[in-house]
């Protein structure tokens, strides 16, 4: 059995507990470097929710007091946003499933999709190309005259609609807009990536100092000398007094 002295034990949660801001200031600048290289949503006193690389803002609260609108009024409603586009189902799935947390019951989402009279096509606003589609069954973008087709999501099937741009009004709108990101100067993150690796190869060099400083400290406790029980010499002036007597006639 391998006995540890206490001078040891302190020893070895002093070098412990030195090592621990090291690594607590690793993780920090780790954590900064994160918040630098990542996007932030816009910060213009609305609600903004986070999904992906993009922001989506579901109009609602005191900005919602008509609860009705056109194609033309949801455009402007965002405030030089775009309006809400759908490019995969994983984000489609995203606006049905935060919808609740809005609105109650029902709800058609203005898409901001046209149709474009020069491909003879559906597009989203900015002229991209519609890649990803998820229409009803039961409908289809020629169901309407091709000038006048919109589009909008339904809360309940989760499929889009075929919708007049002129005569339907819809209930829900949602603005969306890429997060905007910060670069960093090459400067800037060579001297971050220069200091983790430096922090962390000192953190390195002291871990093994450490560990190979208790492997010499335990070999030596191991084969301490350790010495045999002996009698005391005042017991043993005592026995052999006691012996003396006992043989006196």
């Amino acid at each position: 059995m391998i006995f540890m002295s206490p001078l040891t034990v302190m020893e070895s949660q002093k070098k412990k507990h030195h090592l621990r801001p090291m690594f607590v200031f690793v993780f920090l600048l780790g954590t900064q470097l994160h918040l630098v290289l990542a996007g932030d949503c816009p910060a213009d006193g609305r609600t903004w929710v986070p999904f992906g690389d993009r922001c989506y803002h579901f109009v609602h609260g005191d900005e919602d007091k008509v609860k009705i609108y056109s194609f033309e009024s949801a455009k402007n409603l965002c405030q030089g946003f775009e309006l809400l586009t759908i490019q995969s189902k994983e984000e489609n799935d995203f606006v049905i499933n935060y919808c609740p947390e809005v609105w109650k019951g029902l709800v058609n989402v203005w898409l901001g999709m046209y149709y474009d009279t020069s491909s003879e096509d559906m597009k989203w606003l900015g002229d991209s190309p519609v890649q990803f589609t998820n229409w009803e069954d039961s409908s289809s973008p020629s169901d309407l005259v091709p000038m006048d087709t919109c589009v909008a999501l339904n809360s309940r099937t989760t499929k889009w609609e075929s919708v007049s741009c002129l005569d339907d009004l819809e209930n829900g709108v949602i603005c969306e807009t890429s997060q905007s990101k910060i670069k960093p100067s090459p400067l800037l993150s060579a001297l971050v990536i220069l200091s983790v690796v430096a922090i962390v190869g000192v953190s390195a060099v002291i871990w093994f100092l450490h560990q190979k400083h208790n492997l010499g400290s335990t070999i030596i406790t191991a084969f301490e000398y350790h010495p045999p029980f002996r009698v005391l010499e005042t017991d043993q002036s005592c026995l052999v007094e006691a012996e003396e007597t006992d043989s006196v006639p």
